[in-house]
């Protein structure tokens, strides 16, 4: 096996919603060991097709909880997002904004301020980019990252090339990606926004511990690529493979292409 393979933390199930419970159970964990030795870091989060069913569980997970440890969660909660659209305010139903409202915040009762996202609608959105990287380094950086794999192999909006020292900026993004995205704008691509802020590899590199979920098997080739080829710009996400603590969550139709894990 791979050498990053055999050290990363794999787990796979035959279809994405088994995989998605599995996953809510290593993240409930987390969140509870984290408030029972009151050490939360900000949660990294993630957006897209491919998040929904996890937020979804998760929050039906939550609400099984005691009251009193919810409720301390609720308190302590702060995460930052991955990314969002310039020129999109918050009240837009295709901002990530919204998703996160629609999809987490309407439903913890988690104040705009808690769930952090860049500004869409700053006047200077480069200004605005070094201002949200900032704000994630005070805060302390991200405890747990969740990641989505772009058909590219973008995670974030972090667009081929990116170097793994990629800060927090703002990002032209490519035409697949704006395709893949069209789904919330009505399924018209010329509709997605053609820039975005997205936090850097740098940043998420530095988060304590890291979570690639892939699921569906257009996305098994790139997964393939950025798991077992060298390095590269030209796959941002292969240079998770420098990372010393990633989980990979895929089901089996992403993960047809490493047939040594199965």
């Amino acid at each position: 096996m791979p050498q990053f393979l055999s050290r990363c933390a794999v787990q796979h199930r035959p279809d994405p919603r088994a995989l998605m419970e599995a996953i809510v159970d290593h993240v409930a964990a987390y969140l509870a060991t984290a408030l029972d030795h009151e050490r939360f870091k900000p949660l990294g989060m993630a957006t897209g097709r491919t998040m929904e069913p996890f937020y979804a569980a998760l929050v039906q997970r939550l609400m099984t909880w005691p009251a009193p440890q919810l409720e301390q969660l609720k308190r302590c909660w702060l995460s930052f997002n991955l990314d969002e659209y310039v020129g999109l305010p918050p009240g837009d139903s295709r901002s990530f904004a919204a998703y996160m409202h629609a999809q987490l915040g309407c439903h913890l009762d988690l104040s705009p301020c808690q769930l952090q996202l860049p500004d869409g609608t700053a006047k200077d959105p480069a200004e605005e980019a070094r201002r949200y990287g900032s704000a994630l380094h005070h805060a302390g950086g991200i405890g747990l990252q969740l990641l989505g794999l772009g058909g590219n192999g973008h995670v974030g909006f972090n667009e081929p090339p990116s170097p793994a020292g990629s800060r927090c900026r703002v990002v032209t993004l490519q035409q697949d990606t704006r395709i893949q995205n069209a789904s919330a704008f009505g399924g018209n691509s010329e509709e997605v926004p053609e820039q975005a802020i997205t936090l850097g590899l740098d940043e998420i590199l530095a988060a304590d511990e890291i979570h690639l979920i892939v699921t569906g098997a257009a996305k098994a080739e790139i997964l393939r690529t950025a798991l077992l080829n060298p390095c590269s710009a030209d796959v941002p996400a292969s240079w998770l493979q420098s990372h010393s603590s990633v989980h990979l969550w895929v089901d089996d139709a992403a993960g047809a292409h490493l047939p040594l894990l199965f």
